[in-house]
């Protein structure tokens, strides 16, 4: 009788994942670990990039660089 190519060991076995498929698993197991943390950068990219949108427009600059009057009754 002849004898089949490919007995135990030869070639992928039927159990071990590929490696996209375990590339994607570490991908995952890193974002459910670290998953507060990077809502919390997150938050504070939107918050910045929305403040910073908000205060490059004029008419909020000159709140800032406005001199108070002098002649104003008020201290």
């Amino acid at each position: 009788m002849r004898q089949q190519r490919g007995g135990v060991g030869a070639g992928r076995r039927g159990d071990d994942p590929g490696l996209l498929t375990r590339a994607v698993d570490r991908v995952f197991r890193f974002v459910r670990l670290a998953e507060f943390e990077i809502f919390f950068v997150l938050f504070f990219l939107i918050a910045f990039f929305l403040f910073k949108d908000l205060m490059s427009r004029p008419e909020y600059n000159q709140l800032f660089v406005k001199k108070p009057d002098l002649d104003d009754p008020w201290p």
